[in-house]
C-alpha cells in the first residue's frame, strides 16, 4: 500500500508468537474501528494471523464484513463486464441481505458448504472468478487461487477509487439482516436433520417468517456441535426465533456433562 502512495498507519503489527489475533485482526475488528476514527482514515483493513482474510472498516467506523466486500466487488465487476457468467460463489452462512442484494442486481449466486475450499472448488467447476465467505476469505480467481487479505483489500480500494465513493456509501447499498448464531454441544450432531421435534420448530419459525428471514441448523464440520443460525427482519425477532429453536435442540440433543 505504501508503494501505491497510500498514507499508512498500522496497529497490532508487532507479533511475538503469542499475540496473534489477540484482541486485533479480522476476528476483533472493533479495535481497528476505533483506530480508523482516531486517525481520520478513509478505510481500515483488518487481517487475520495468516493473512488470508480481511474485514474492512469504513471512514465512520462501521464494520464491512466479507459479504459486503464481495457484494461491492461483484457489483463493480459486473458493471465492468468482468464477472464471469454474472455469478458469485458464497457459502450458506452469507447474510440473507447479501442474496437479496444480488438478486436486485441480477447477479446469480452459487452456494456451497462452509469453508473456502468448497468455494474454490465450485469456482473452478463453474469457471467463476469471484467467491468467498462472510468471515473475509475472498477469492479473486483471476489473480490468485486462494484467499489473500492484501489482494482483497486492494480490490476493495480499487472500487472506491474507480467510483469515487466512500466505503460507507458502497457498503450501504447492501442491507444486512440481523443474524444470530448459537453453538450447542450435543451427543450426536449427525442426527439433527432427522429429529422430528427440531424439524417441527424449524418449520413453525419459517412459516412465521413468511420469506422475510432464514433458518440454518447444521452440524459443525469439526466439533461436537450443532450450529443454529437465524436471520430475521428485526433483532428482536432474530433473538426470539434463535432461542426458540436452540431450546428444542438443547432439550432433544444436548450433551449431558
Amino acid at each position: 500500500f505504501a508503494d501505491l502512495d497510500a498514507d499508512i498507519s498500522s496497529m497490532g503489527s508487532s507479533p511475538n508468537g503469542l499475540n496473534i489475533n489477540d484482541g486485533v485482526g479480522s476476528t476483533h475488528p472493533e479495535a481497528l474501528a476505533a483506530f480508523v476514527l482516531e486517525k481520520k482514515a478513509d478505510v481500515g483493513l483488518a487481517f487475520d494471523g495468516d493473512g488470508d482474510r480481511v474485514i474492512a472498516i469504513d471512514e465512520i467506523g462501521q464494520i464491512v464484513d466479507g459479504d459486503k466486500i464481495m457484494f461491492i466487488c461483484a457489483k463493480y465487476l459486473r458493471e465492468q463486464g468482468l464477472l464471469n457468467s454474472n455469478t458469485i460463489v458464497s457459502t450458506v452462512m452469507s447474510n440473507l441481505g447479501f442474496y437479496k442484494g444480488l438478486k436486485e442486481l441480477n447477479i446469480e449466486d452459487v452456494q456451497t458448504a462452509v469453508g473456502d475450499r468448497y468455494v474454490v472448488e465450485a469456482m473452478r467447476e463453474g469457471n467463476f472468478n469471484l467467491g468467498g465467505e462472510q468471515s473475509g476469505h475472498i477469492i479473486f480467481l483471476d489473480h490468485n487461487t486462494t484467499g489473500d487479505g492484501l489482494l482483497s483489500g486492494i480490490q476493495l480500494i480499487n472500487v472506491m477509487k474507480a467510483t469515487g465513493k466512500k466505503l460507507s456509501e458502497l457498503a450501504s447499498e447492501m442491507k444486512t439482516f440481523p443474524q444470530k448464531l448459537e453453538n450447542i454441544r450435543v451427543s450426536d450432531k449427525n442426527h439433527v436433520a432427522d429429529n422430528p421435534k427440531v424439524s417441527k420448530v424449524i418449520s413453525e419459525v419459517e412459516a412465521e417468517m413468511a420469506g422475510n428471514g432464514r433458518v440454518l441448523v447444521r452440524p459443525s464440520g469439526t466439533e461436537p456441535l450443532v450450529r443454529v443460525m437465524v436471520e430475521a427482519a428485526s433483532k428482536e425477532e432474530t433473538d426470539e426465533y434463535c432461542e426458540r429453536i436452540s431450546a428444542v435442540v438443547r432439550a432433544e440433543m444436548a450433551l449431558n456433562d
